[in-house]
């Protein structure tokens, strides 16, 4: 598969493969279990915040009121690395909103 980049540059925390454009300012960090991490606009934050597994979202200094809110509760609906296609059926491939529903139906 062959990743199309949009025109001009993205927040550090938009992975390569995922096509979609920037949707605001600079405005997060999204850390990893080990505490490496990347800034973020909102949007690429929470898709980065949903392919980690224990990750965290901080607000930066000048970020808009609720950013990392926003950014926590925009990842608990995506799915890691949505941006690939296929069938998701591991649970570790489904959101965790999906997985918590998953869960109450047993």
């Amino acid at each position: 598969m062959v990743s199309v980049a949009p025109p001009g540059p993205r927040c550090p925390a938009a992975h390569p493969d995922d096509p979609t454009p920037c949707t605001g300012p600079v405005a997060v960090t999204v850390l990893d279990a080990e505490g490496a991490g990347a800034d973020g606009c909102e949007h690429h934050g929470a898709r980065l915040l949903a392919s980690l597994d224990r990750g965290r979202v901080y607000a930066l200094p000048d970020a808009p009121d609720g950013a990392a809110i926003r950014t926590f509760t925009a990842a608990d609906g995506t799915r890691p690395f949505c941006w690939l296609d296929g069938p998701r059926i591991d649970p570790s491939q489904l959101s965790n909103a999906e997985t918590r529903r998953a869960r109450h139906r047993r």
